[in-house]
C-alpha cells in the first residue's frame, strides 16, 4: 500500500465529524486473495433475468460500513444502471432490460441521456467495499456519506467540486476513470433501494487525490473555525445562540 490509511479515514472523519466512516472501492481483475465474498442468496430473477444479491450495487455501501468484502457482476445484477456505471454490462445490454425502460416509461430519464452516464472502462472482476481505514489496498474511490454541512466543508476545501444529480452511483466512474472528486445529491432509485436517509448526500474521492483532499480540508476547516467563533460571538448581540 501506498499510503497510511487509517491515519487518512481518522483525519477526513475528524475534519468532516463524519458520522459515517468512509469506505474504499477497489476494483480488480481477479479475486482477491484471503478476502471474503459477499454472502447472500440470489432471489428468484425477472422475467428479463435479473437478479442479484442486493436489490442494486449502491447498497453495497451501506453493508460495507463495518466489514470488508468483494462482489461480482452477478452480486450487482437486479439494477441495469449500477451494473451499467461500475463496468459489468453495456450500454447495448443495459438499455433491453426492463428496469431501465420503467425508468424511462416513468419520465424519469429520457433514452439520449444513457451514452452520457460516466462507466468504469474496464470491465472488472471483483469490487472490493469495506472501511479505509481497515484497506489492504489502494482504493480507486474514497466513498463517503455527507449532510449539507459536511457538503459545504468539502466544497470550500474543493471549490471545483463536481456536484451530480441521478443516477447517484456514477459518480463512482467520474472518481475512477475522470478523477475528479464528485458529490451527488442523491436518486430516488438508490434512496429507495438503500435507505440512506433524506439528510445524506454522497461524495467519491479518487483513491490517488485522498492525501491532497485531506491536506485542503486541514487548511479550510481552520478558516471554517474562526468564522464560526466570530459569527456565534457576533449573534450574542441579537439575544440568541448559533446553532
Amino acid at each position: 500500500m501506498k499510503q497510511d490509511y487509517k491515519t487518512l479515514a481518522g483525519a477526513l472523519t475528524n475534519l468532516l465529524s463524519l458520522q459515517t466512516p468512509p469506505l474504499a472501492i477497489t476494483f480488480t481483475q481477479q479475486d482477491p486473495p484471503g478476502m471474503p465474498r459477499y454472502e447472500g442468496t440470489l432471489p428468484p430473477p425477472t422475467p428479463d433475468g435479473r437478479t442479484g444479491k442486493v436489490s442494486a450495487g449502491c447498497v453495497f455501501w451501506m453493508k460495507a460500513v463495518d466489514r470488508t468484502f468483494h462482489t461480482c457482476a452477478e452480486d450487482h445484477g437486479n439494477c441495469s444502471v449500477g451494473s451499467l456505471t461500475h463496468g459489468f454490462i453495456t450500454l447495448d445490454v443495459a438499455a433491453k432490460r426492463a428496469d431501465v425502460k420503467a425508468l424511462v416509461d416513468a419520465c424519469w430519464v429520457t433514452p439520449e441521456v444513457f451514452p452520457k452516464i460516466p462507466v468504469v472502462k474496464q470491465r472488472p472482476k471483483c469490487v472490493v467495499y469495506g472501511p479505509l481505514a481497515d484497506t489492504k489496498m489502494d482504493p480507486d474511490v474514497v466513498f463517503l456519506r455527507l449532510n449539507g454541512k459536511q457538503a459545504m466543508i468539502l466544497h470550500d476545501a474543493l471549490p471545483d467540486l463536481r456536484f451530480e444529480g441521478k443516477p447517484q452511483c456514477h459518480i463512482i466512474p467520474i472518481a475512477k476513470e475522470q478523477g475528479q472528486v464528485a458529490l451527488s445529491v442523491g436518486c430516488m432509485l438508490s434512496r429507495v433501494r438503500t435507505g440512506m436517509a433524506n439528510t445524506e448526500m454522497t461524495s467519491a474521492i479518487p483513491g490517488h487525490k485522498l492525501t491532497e483532499v485531506v491536506e485542503k480540508l486541514k487548511a479550510t476547516c481552520g478558516a471554517d473555525k474562526a468564522v464560526a467563533t466570530y459569527a456565534a460571538e457576533d449573534a450574542r448581540r441579537f439575544g440568541y445562540r448559533a446553532s
